[in-house]
């Protein structure tokens, strides 16, 4: 079976125990720091080169050993071969200095759009493989986690009652030693991932006020983020297991990322994005008010919840009666599917956001 290597590290282990690295995937490494224990080789049959750095000379020598080597398209924005989820500051690189549009997360937006490329078949190619590398990245993040899923509606200002309830949500899930996973974005996404972030109900209060300076990411989304990477560099955290991740799409490129995960997954397939939010969150999901996104997940979810027969299913806890019995009547829909069968014991409609944490730390 192919082994993934991915610091030097392991890539030192792997030179140090065998004779040939037929069959390893080196993915998104600087291999100019070991080029020469690699030239002492000669047989490279097997090996896959994913992007990362090699002179001139070590790309020909591995070639000549029948090694594949993935090379990086010159106008890629991101690296599509990284092993590791993105951080804020790689996504908003650049941004104090030349505003939102200059950053690789606004480039890489406006490239997933770019009708030159759209039909390019490696273009295609370095898509995929950017988010299969994140998919995995995302799993060693929540391996042996409990994940949690909060979703909620973009358009939840910073400074409302409602971004504050939601923050204190994410808060109480993690304080409960669970991993807040959300869709990444602004609005009650951002919320929680907050809430998650923070520590203390006196840092998480501060951050709050601080936040409300810039209550939306319209008109200005270098202003609503500049101020949250402030907030976050501010937030001193003492290390431990991560918190929180946000998992964002470039296909919604108007929604920019938030900032307070401890990690970033974000993805230009949102069909890859959404179900493999849902998938992992094994512990529940928790749905605040939203629109058309939030109902997409839901009966994402609900699928699975639907055909999941002989199995743990987790809890689906949908907050604001009115919201989901009236305004948008998808609690009437759950209900006729959950009858006669095993979801409608995980599936529940609730108004307060306590009785939302009880029944998913139950």
């Amino acid at each position: 079976m192919p082994t993934e290597i991915d610091t030097l590290t392991a890539l030192d282990r792997a030179l140090a125990d065998r004779a040939s690295l037929a069959g390893l995937r080196l993915q998104d490494l600087d291999l100019r720091a070991r080029e020469e224990q690699l030239l002492a080789l000669d047989d490279f049959e097997g090996l896959v080169v994913l992007g990362g750095e090699l002179s001139p000379r070590l790309e020909h020598h591995l070639r000549l050993g029948r090694a594949i080597i993935f090379p990086t398209g010159p106008r890629c924005p991101v690296d599509p071969y990284r092993a590791r989820l993105y951080t804020p500051h790689e996504l908003y690189e650049g941004l104090d200095r030349e505003g939102y549009a200059a950053t690789p997360d606004s480039r890489a937006y406006r490239w997933s759009l770019d009708t030159a490329t759209r039909h390019d078949a490696f273009v295609s190619l370095l898509r995929a493989i950017h988010d299969d590398s994140i998919g995995d990245a995302l799993d060693e993040l929540v391996a042996g986690r409990r994940v949690v899923g909060v979703m909620g509606g973009h358009a939840v200002e910073r400074g409302s009652q409602q971004y504050a309830a939601a923050a204190r949500l994410g808060h109480a899930l993690a304080e409960a030693d669970l991993l807040v996973a959300t869709g990444g974005g602004p609005g009650a996404m951002e919320a929680a991932n907050l809430g998650a972030y923070c520590r203390t109900h006196d840092r998480l209060d501060a951050a709050l006020a601080a936040l409300a300076a810039v209550p939306s990411f319209l008109p200005d989304v270098g202003a609503w983020a500049a101020v949250a990477l402030d907030v976050r560099d501010e937030i001193v955290r003492d290390g431990g297991p991560a918190r929180s991740v946000g998992v964002p799409t470039w296909f919604y490129g108007h929604e920019p990322p938030n900032v307070f995960g401890d990690g970033i997954a974000k993805f230009f397939s949102n069909a890859l994005r959404e179900d493999g939010l849902l998938a992992r969150c094994n512990a529940g999901v928790v749905v605040l008010p939203g629109a058309a996104g939030t109902v997409q997940e839901i009966f994402q979810a609900t699928t699975r919840l639907y055909y999941g027969v002989g199995v743990n299913l987790a809890p689906l806890v949908l907050v604001g009666r009115d919201h989901w019995s009236s305004a948008i009547p998808v609690w009437p829909t759950l209900e006729a599917l959950g009858a006669q069968r095993e979801m409608a014991q995980v599936v529940h409609l609730v108004d307060s956001l306590d009785e939302a944490v009880q029944l998913l730390t139950a």
